[in-house]
């Protein structure tokens, strides 16, 4: 359970960027759980969807050790420094595709209420939050970020593209900026299109009453593929935490999980695991 939920690459990436175990008085006391196991149990509840109480004993930690730990590493910002190596894992194998980036956001249900939550117009006004997006061309995410569902998509796009980190090239210096942006027409605003062109980024925005949705569909499918693989973490469905931040860190899980996998992808088709596979079937 522990290598399939947390692999050892990613471990790996992990103890790069959690903090040190506090020093503990010599004798009594109970034993502190490994990290790695703490991250599975943490990830078990972030795809699985179940609460913390529900967490199974054979994991190790209780469901109120796990959410401890999630707490502290929150707090501490593990999870945007863990996205940031997964993305330099795949900058530096030619994983990201930096010609066309895509930016859209979806409604989740605040059962509990909390910071950054609001109603939404366009259900009845139930109290709900947003989870932003931004892919790149193969729909890996790249910047993530949470807000109330009243407000305005277009908002957010300036945070999240400010939110991009450096991330590595296996050719050139670091990049953040994509060479075009797309989204749809809750983004048309003519000072986010000046915005974007400072940077040198072409915006590619529907109009509205000009250009049909559909026309940038052929472009725009990657992001609502990737919202789709987002909701492969359960957690998701709803929010269920008051705090802000611990929504954030799902979403930043979820983000993780997707690039990972990504990575995974990118060392099987590496030429060498290739030839490796080919002369195994040969033989």
């Amino acid at each position: 359970m522990v290598e399939r939920l947390v692999p050892d690459r990613l471990w790996e990436l992990f103890k790069q960027v959690v903090p040190a175990a506090p020093v503990r008085p010599q004798g009594g006391g109970r034993r502190r759980y490994g990290d790695r196991q703490v991250l599975t149990a943490i990830v078990f509840v972030a795809t699985t969807g179940c609460t913390w109480r529900q967490l199974p004993p054979g994991f190790g930690p209780s469901g109120t050790t796990a959410h401890r730990r999630f707490t502290e590493w929150s707090r501490a910002r593990v999870w945007g420094k863990l996205q940031r190596l997964v993305l330099d894992e795949l900058g530096g194998r030619g994983g990201l595709d930096w010609s066309r980036c895509a930016i859209d956001s979806v409604s989740v249900r605040a059962v509990k209420g909390g910071p950054l939550t609001g109603p939404n117009p366009t259900d009845r006004g139930k109290l709900e939050s947003k989870a932003h997006v931004i892919c790149d061309r193969n729909g890996l995410p790249v910047s993530v970020g949470i807000s109330g569902a009243n407000l305005r998509d277009s908002q957010a796009l300036i945070p999240l593209m400010r939110g991009i980190p450096p991330i590595r090239s296996r050719f050139g210096p670091r990049r953040r900026h994509p060479a075009k942006l797309h989204a749809d027409k809750g983004y048309d605003f003519d000072h986010l299109r000046r915005w974007l062109r400072r940077r040198q980024i072409t915006p590619r925005i529907a109009r509205r009453g000009i250009e049909p949705s559909d026309r940038l569909g052929r472009h725009r499918w990657g992001v609502e593929r990737t919202m789709s693989w987002q909701n492969g973490c359960r957690r998701l469905h709803r929010r269920y935490e008051r705090k802000a931040e611990h929504f954030l860190a799902f979403v930043g899980i979820a983000a993780i999980l997707i690039c990972y996998r990504r990575v995974t992808a990118e060392s099987t088709d590496h030429p060498s695991v290739r030839r490796r596979d080919s002369l195994t079937q040969r033989a």
